[in-house]
């Protein structure tokens, strides 16, 4: 595909040669002649001045020696061209000879059930849906199409899954919420687990990560949004549209978020919170009350960020102004003696 193509492809212009030859996209260390790279900030301008690429994605013209294509969204136009250069392999459709299949399951066209996947009863699989080796469909659960189901994966009763999802390896969606109540003895009673989860269109959950079903109702993750590995969402949750949520972060039961939040690496939300939309939580945080939306917050328990930042810096000084003040006092404490003594 040459430059050209390409530029049209991404809806960009190109400033220099239409007619290169593209065989690859890279980041910008490892491009090489024929290789088309992107640059997202002026910080690594000079790594791309001495890069081998033949041309470069900019959001606007740089003073370089190859070729550019302009975009407004060059990471955007990168990750796309990177599927047209690397599609994602899919396995051939087909049934194993190892699956196990229950009573009343519907299969669209092209379904892969791959080998020691096993699928309960009445459960229905979308058209062109991949389930990869050793995953557990149980009774009553519904896929929808174009998902991908990773090896190991396991969902429990009733949950349902939307179009275009992917489940990496060892996600659990539907597992018992975690409920109890204490009786006469003292003893923790299990309160049954009735509800099920449901998971919207196009999003995509990172290995090992556990989203509990309601006690009563739904836990709910919205279109869209893209949950890390070893993410842990509590029962009767509600995940807004294209949130993100980042690696071991742990979300109680019964929050809600608003669409387009992110909670960063390591983030903890006490149940009952409702965080608003647009909202963004820097690493390790924790949340124990509502967040407005359009802002963003961090620390221990989470205050706007800007205060948070102030906090930060302040903390270091602090056994330096613990002994000035002291020494205030007992200077205080001097001088108030000597009144006395007059």
């Amino acid at each position: 595909m040459n430059l050209g193509d390409i530029a049209e492809k991404v809806g960009g212009k190109v400033i220099g040669d239409a007619s290169i030859e593209i065989t690859d996209v890279r980041s910008i260390e490892a491009a090489e002649k024929g290789h088309l790279t992107f640059l997202t900030g002026k910080k690594f301008l000079n790594k791309l001045k001495q890069s081998r690429a033949s041309a470069v994605l900019v959001t606007s013209e740089q003073e370089v020696d190859m070729s550019q294509v302009i975009t407004p969204g060059p990471m955007l136009a990168f990750a796309r061209l990177l599927d047209h250069f690397h599609p994602q392999a899919r396995p051939r459709p087909g049934i194993h000879s190892s699956v196990i299949l229950g009573e009343n399951v519907v299969l669209g066209k092209r379904v892969t059930l791959s080998p020691l996947v096993c699928v309960g009863n009445n459960v229905e699989i979308g058209d062109d849906t991949v389930i990869h080796s050793g995953s557990v469909i149980s009774d009553d659960c519904t896929l929808g199409k174009n998902t991908v189901i990773h090896s190991n994966v396991t969902l429990y009763r009733n949950s349902i899954v939307g179009n275009q999802v992917t489940l990496h390896a060892g996600v659990v969606v539907g597992a018992d919420g975690f409920g109890y109540t204490i009786d006469e003895q003292g003893r923790h009673v299990k309160v049954n687990q009735i509800g099920n989860v449901v998971i919207e269109d196009n999003v995509e959950v990172g290995a090992n990560s556990c989203i509990d079903r309601a006690a009563m109702g739904t836990t709910l993750i919205k279109e869209g949004t893209k949950i890390d590995n070893l993410v842990q969402v509590a029962h009767n949750c509600t995940i807004g549209e294209h949130s993100i949520l980042v690696a071991q972060t742990g979300i109680a039961g019964s929050c809600e978020l608003g669409h387009h939040v992110i909670l960063a690496g390591q983030v903890g939300v006490s149940d009952h919170v409702k965080i608003g939309d647009q909202v963004t939580v820097v690493a390790r945080s924790a949340v124990f009350s509502d967040l407005k939306g359009h802002s963003a917050y961090g620390g221990v328990p989470a205050v706007p960020l800007n205060v948070w930042k102030r906090s930060v810096t302040v903390l270091p000084k602090l056994p330096d102004l613990v002994r000035k003040i002291r020494n205030l006092e007992s200077r205080l404490s001097d001088i108030e003696k000597k009144k006395g003594e007059e």
